[in-house]
């Protein structure tokens, strides 16, 4: 039974320096203009969405879904996130699909997440993706109004909607 305990330990031993020699010598690809593999995918998803709902705090959003705070949301998210998540005359824009792993195109498909890991994620961003926190940028208001933006996407009212129209009639162009 001993050596049998040995030799479990001796191979999990050698997986592990092995795994850490193939990191750290740089064997792995990072690029982020490469196809990853299903598996990638399906591990960075997973890992995100667990981490999301693990350490989000189950805060209640404190923006109702008014007028004011919808077109204040969109404003917000129009100076701040468009770029990369898309605007209504531009859904899917080229932009996003620079980043690994692509960025969330919510006129496309809008948000899943329950507003309190959307809240969370906004403020402390995402490693590895170019999500950045934008704790230091937006205070906790503006960041629960893009939430409440956000959970009403694909129901707003005509004063929000007019915000992206504005900005697409008079050629600006959203910031990230």
């Amino acid at each position: 039974m001993r050596n049998f305990l040995l030799g479990i330990l001796s191979t999990l031993s050698v997986l592990f320096v092995g795994g850490y020699f193939y990191v750290t010598r740089g064997y792995i690809d990072l690029r982020a203009d490469q196809e990853p593999s299903s598996t990638e995918r399906r591990f960075a998803m997973t890992a995100m969405d667990a981490s999301a709902d693990r350490h989000a705090p189950g805060a209640q959003n404190p923006a109702p879904a008014t007028e004011e705070n919808l077109i204040a949301g969109a404003t917000l998210y129009l100076n701040h996130c468009g770029g990369c998540h898309g605007i209504p005359s531009n859904p899917d824009s080229q932009f996003a699909h620079s980043f690994y792993p692509p960025v969330p195109t919510f006129f496309k498909e809008a948000p899943d997440m329950p507003e309190n890991e959307n809240h969370y994620i906004i403020v402390h961003g995402i490693r590895w993706t170019g999500m950045p926190a934008w704790s230091k940028t937006l205070n906790d208001t503006q960041t629960w109004q893009i939430v409440t933006f956000l959970s009403n996407i694909e129901k707003l009212p005509p004063a929000a909607k007019r915000v992206f129209e504005t900005s697409t009639s008079t050629g600006d162009t959203p910031a990230k």
